[in-house]
C-alpha cells in the first residue's frame, strides 16, 4: 500500500569536493565523480514512519527527541520484494518537492535463492521455480520507476551477500544452484540499470568475510568478471562494504580484536585499501561506500566474527557523510535501517537461522525485516557519537 506523502527530512552530506559539483547534471552524476559530493541524501518516509511509531513505546529513560533525530538521518530503502517497488514513486514526489541536488538511496535485493548460505533473509524467488524470469520482472519494475522519475538521482546498493557467497560458500547446495543465476542476472541487471540518473555499488561483504588473504584475490576476480560481462556499465561506481554489519571503519588504536583471529584486515579501511588496488588493476572502478549505521560500539560484543544476526551491545555509528578522509571511500552511509530485524530467534519459525539464536544475538527477535523495538532502543542508547 502506498504511503501518504509527508515532508521527509534531508541530511546534507558534508564534502570537501568543489562547490560546482553540487550542480552536476545527470550525465555528470553517472560518469563523473563521487555521487554523494555536494548532495543531500533523502531520508525515506517508510523508515521515518517506523521510527515515529516506535517513539511512544520507548523504554523509560530513552529520549523521544533523539529517536526523532534518527528518523531524519537517511538510510537506504530495501526493495526486498516486488510489492515494495511502487514505494519509489512516493519518494520521488517527496524528494522533488524539496528541490536542490537530492539523491534517493535504494537497495536492490531480490535475487532467486537470495542469501543462499543463510536462512533468515531468504527471498520470494527460487531458481527451481522460474526465479530468473521473475527476477527480471522485478528489475524491470524498478527500472520503470527510475525512468519515470526523469532526472531524479538514485544510488543503488546491489544485492547484499550475493556475490560474496560465491567466493566463500560454494559448499552450500543452494549456492551451487544459484551461482550461474547470480552471475548472469547481476550482469543483466547492471546493463538494464545503466541509466543516466543512477550510480550503483555492488555489495562486497565486509572485512571479516572477504578481507582474508585467501578471499581478496578471488573476490576481485569475480567483481571484475561481472563488470566485464555487463559491458562495463558507466553507472557502476564501485562497491559497498559492511552492509548490515558492525565493523569499525578504523579500529580504535589500530590493534585487531580477538574475534578477528589471524585476519589483520580487521576494519573496513584496511579492507577497502587492500581490495581497491586489486580492483583497479583489473579495470573495475575502485570506489566504495561503507555502512556505518551499526558500528558505534568497538570492539563489538561478538564472540565470533561470523555471528551476524542482531548482535548484542551495538549502537548507531558515524553519521552519513561524504567527508570520509579516504580517497577510495565516497561516503559513509546507513544502508541497514536501524531497528529492522536481521532474523528471528524462534527455532520453530519459518526461515529460522541458528545465528539468530547464538550467544551473540539479542533475543527474542521477530522475522527478518520486521520492526525490532528492543534492537532500535539498543542502537539508540549505545549510539557513538551520541545522537
Amino acid at each position: 500500500m502506498k504511503s501518504t506523502l509527508v515532508s521527509a527530512a534531508l541530511l546534507s552530506v558534508a564534502s570537501a569536493a568543489p562547490a560546482e559539483q553540487s550542480t552536476q547534471n545527470a550525465t555528470a552524476f553517472l560518469a563523473g565523480g563521487n555521487p554523494f559530493a555536494g548532495a543531500s541524501v533523502y531520508a525515506n518516509t517508510f523508515y521515518s514512519k517506523r521510527v515515529e511509531a516506535a517513539i511512544p513505546k520507548l523504554a523509560s529513560g530513552l529520549s523521544a527527541d533523539k529517536a526523532k533525530a534518527v528518523a531524519k538521518i537517511p538510510s537506504f530503502f530495501w526493495m526486498d520484494k516486488l510489492e515494495r517497488v511502487p514505494e519509489i514513486a512516493n519518494f520521488v514526489a517527496d524528494a522533488k518537492k524539496m528541490g536542490g541536488n537530492v539523491v534517493i538511496p535504494l537497495v536492490v535485493y531480490d535475487l532467486p535463492n537470495r542469501d543462499c548460505a543463510a536462512l533468515a533473509s531468504n527471498g520470494e524467488y527460487s531458481v527451481k521455480d522460474g526465479g530468473a524470469e521473475k527476477y527480471k520482472g522485478y528489475i524491470k519494475a524498478v527500472k520503470d520507476q527510475i525512468v519515470a522519475a526523469g532526472s531524479q538521482k538514485f544510488v543503488l546498493v546491489w544485492e547484499p551477500d550475493s556475490l560474496a557467497n560465491l567466493v566463500t560458500n560454494m559448499n552450500e547446495q543452494k549456492c551451487q544452484e544459484a551461482a550461474s543465476a547470480y552471475k548472469e542476472l547481476t550482469a543483466w541487471g547492471l546493463k538494464e540499470m545503466n541509466l543516466p540518473n543512477v550510480a550503483i555499488y555492488l555489495d562486497a561483504g565486509h572485512a571479516g568475510w572477504l578481507g582474508w588473504d585467501a578471499n581478496l584475490g578471488p573476490a576481485a576476480n569475480l567483481f571484475a568478471q561481472i563488470y566485464q560481462s555487463a559491458g562495463k556499465p558507466a553507472a557502476v561506481r564501485g562497491l559497498a562494504t559492511n552492509v548490515a554489519n558492525y565493523n569499525a571503519f578504523k579500529f580504535p588504536g589500530g590493534a585487531c580484536p580477538s574475534y578477528a583471529e589471524s585476519n589483520k584486515v580487521c576494519d573496513e579501511s584496511r579492507y577497502v585499501n587492500k581490495l581497491g588496488p586489486m580492483l583497479k588493476q583489473k579495470g573495475f572502478p575502485a570506489n566504495f561506500i561503507v555502512d556505518t549505521g551499526r558500528s558505534g560500539v568497538q570492539p563489538t560484543k561478538q564472540q565470533k566474527w561470523g555471528n551476524w544476526c542482531n548482535v548484542i551491545g551495538t549502537g548507531f555509528g558515524p553519521r552519513p557523510t561524504a567527508n570520509t578522509g579516504d580517497a577510495l571511500v565516497d561516503a559513509f552511509v546507513w544502508v541497514k535501517p536501524g531497528g529492522e530485524c536481521d532474523g528471528t530467534s524462534d527455532r520453530s519459525a519459518p526461515r529460522f537461522d541458528a545465528h539468530c539464536d547464538s550467544p551473540d544475538a539479542l533475543k527474542p527477535a521477530p522475522q527478518a525485516g520486521e520492526w525490532y523495538q528492543a534492537y532500535f532502543e539498543q542502537l539508540l542508547q549505545n549510539a557513538n557519537p551520541p545522537i
